[in-house]
């Protein structure tokens, strides 16, 4: 066997193993409602039991009822069509009900775990994947796996039992005419299977596709202030419009194997229908058959040739929502890299002590890239506020994210409180720390929602104080509506400075224990600094705080700076120490100084 051909073979098997991965989740999905399930599928036994009713009716009103002209046969085939109608009717409506009952619980409680699943996945996924095209798998993969649940699990069993009911039927009737029907057959699994292989690629393209403008419109428009600073409406319209014919290629595939395929199956279904006519016609006229078999047969191959259109055409709501479940899938079996331990316990009150044991850190893998942390060995005290300073790329960041646990160390042990963090359970962590990034990213709603994000319990004077006390209540009392005033999609209705004011509220109102303020004036004009400052005198009053700097008059302040280069601490003491030692930090200070002197 040629290496292709094992390489085709692993391919299948993966594929089928997936296969089965996927109808098992999907069995799980439906798990919790498996009575009503139930309820369902006995509706859809009932219902198509009555659609099958017609054609054994034809035969029994043709051969008993009117060639022997008796009424009492017609009249028994009356009630019997009306009693099939109303349970016809009647189980249609409890199937469409129990079909849309189970499947939108379904597909709630799915879409609540994948959310559930997105909130416990650490940060470096985010680093590592678009946030439009997560948002496809929550929408677009979604709504493929609706129609599927909601349309084609219906289907697929009714058409399934139609069919057999259908093919009992015929063999009943005639089974010459029967035999002569099924020589279609080889020829109608030929054709659905070379469309399945054709299409199955075809399917997970479109997906694939879709995600894509997905992912590109969402970051289109969340910087679509950049693109219209830079002018680049039209490259940026280009591109959407080359990611926009991908994918109408792509669904063209499908749409030329469709436009082939069905009426394929319509003039195969034509075929046998007129070769029943002359042979069944002729062995009525001869007498081997009666004439009510044979308008009972013909009758009975709609319902042939209808389930096997019906299943021919789920097919393609199968295979994109079987690739919509395979993206689900994919999503909810990413792991998280960072779980609480099995034994993890929960913090205490902390006091805010921190220390760094011989930590190094590389992002990746541990097999290769470059140390972002090397060497580092330091211990904070409770309440001392740490300042970061070096150069883009010289470690600042990543340290804050070890403090808050977004990553573990690669080597050594980060410990709060004499505590290593990964001994500790996240949420005992996190709710006691309280961080301020660069941009102050605001949610959408009212300044009081985003003040009180991470304490919703709080008061009316305490939001008011925390405003206060870092010197945000003045531009809020301007506002139209104080408090209650919408800021927009991530806070666009505030000036950065305000946004960002509003961040050290939150911070502040969160009573944290442990503070990180991430370069948190870099954004703003020398006046708001000003106003900031003052706020992070009294946000890091009495907690530990870390301090990551690019203007270096926000940490004069501090009870110790440390100069980092490279991932290593190259440097650490006091504003004055650093500055009287002349070394890395006093050419940083000067660097930093003769602009601000120019300016």
């Amino acid at each position: 066997m040629s290496v292709l051909s094992y390489t085709e073979l692993a391919r299948r098997l993966r594929e089928t193993g997936g296969r089965a991965r996927k109808l098992r989740g999907l069995g799980e999905i439906l798990a919790p409602y498996r009575w009503r399930v139930l309820a369902m599928f006995l509706s859809l036994m009932a219902a198509t039991a009555a659609s099958l009713a017609p054609a054994p009716l034809a035969k029994f009103a043709i051969d008993r009822g009117i060639r022997h002209h008796d009424v009492g046969a017609l009249d028994v085939v009356v009630v019997v069509f009306l009693i099939s109608a109303i349970v016809y009717g009647v189980a249609t409506y409890l199937q469409t009900y129990l079909v849309g009952w189970v499947g939108q619980r379904a597909l709630r409680d799915l879409r609540l775990r994948l959310f559930v699943h997105l909130q416990s996945l650490s940060i470096g996924f985010y680093s590592r994947n678009r946030a439009g095209v997560v948002i496809s798998r929550m929408t677009n993969d979604m709504e493929a796996l609706d129609q599927l649940v909601e349309d084609g699990l219906a289907t697929l069993i009714q058409s399934s039992l139609t069919l057999i009911g259908v093919v009992v039927i015929l063999l009943v009737l005639d089974l010459h005419l029967a035999l002569l029907t099924f020589i279609a057959l080889p020829i109608l699994f030929a054709g659905a299977l070379a469309f399945r292989i054709a299409s199955a690629d075809a399917y997970r393209l479109t997906r694939e596709r879709i995600a894509a403008i997905t992912g590109y419109l969402a970051e289109s428009l969340s910087g679509i202030r950049v693109v219209r600073s830079f002018g680049q409406e039209p490259r940026h319209i280009e591109e959407f419009r080359e990611l926009n014919e991908a994918n109408r290629a792509a669904n063209m595939t499908t749409v030329k194997l469709n436009a082939a395929y069905f009426p394929a199956v319509e003039l195969l279904s034509a075929l046998v229908t007129v070769e029943i006519l002359v042979i069944g016609g002729l062995e009525a006229i001869n007498g081997h058959t009666s004439t009510g078999v044979v308008f009972a047969f013909i009758a009975a191959l709609n319902n042939f040739f209808d389930p096997i259109q019906q299943l021919s055409q789920l097919y393609a709501t199968y295979q994109s929502g079987m690739a919509a479940l395979d993206k689900i899938f994919n999503l909810l079996d990413e792991p998280p890299e960072l779980v609480d331990a099995d034994d993890a316990v929960p913090l205490p009150r902390l006091r805010g002590e921190l220390e760094f044991r011989d930590v190094s850190f590389r992002y990746g893998s541990h097999d290769d890239g470059a140390w972002a942390l090397r060497d580092v060995d330091l211990r904070v005290a409770p309440g001392q506020t740490l300042a970061l300073v070096g150069e883009t790329g010289a470690g600042k960041s990543t340290f804050a994210k070890l403090v808050a646990r977004f990553y573990d160390p690669t080597l050594g042990a980060v410990l709060v409180d004499g505590h290593d963090l990964r001994t500790v359970t996240a949420e005992s962590l996190r709710s006691q720390m309280g961080m301020v990034p660069q941009e102050g990213f605001l949610f959408s709603g009212t300044v009081r929602d985003n003040i009180v994000f991470g304490r919703p319990g709080a008061t009316d004077d305490e939001i008011a104080a925390a405003a206060r006390a870092v010197g945000a209540q003045d531009f809020i009392r301007e506002l139209e509506r104080g408090y209650d005033t919408e800021v927009g999609e991530r806070g666009v209705q505030l000036s950065a400075g305000q946004r960002q004011l509003v961040a050290f509220a939150r911070a502040l109102v969160a009573d944290p224990r442990i503070l990180i303020l991430d370069e948190a004036t870099a954004n703003v004009d020398v006046h708001t600094e000003a106003v900031i400052e003052q706020g992070m005198r009294r946000l890091v009053a009495g907690r530990t705080a870390i301090i990551i700097a690019h203007r270096l008059s926000t940490i004069r302040n501090a009870s110790r700076i440390l100069v980092m280069e490279h991932g290593r601490i190259v440097e650490q003491g006091s504003h004055e120490e650093l500055l009287d030692a002349g070394g890395r930090y006093w050419e940083l200070y000067r660097d930093w100084e003769r602009p601000s002197q120019a300016a």
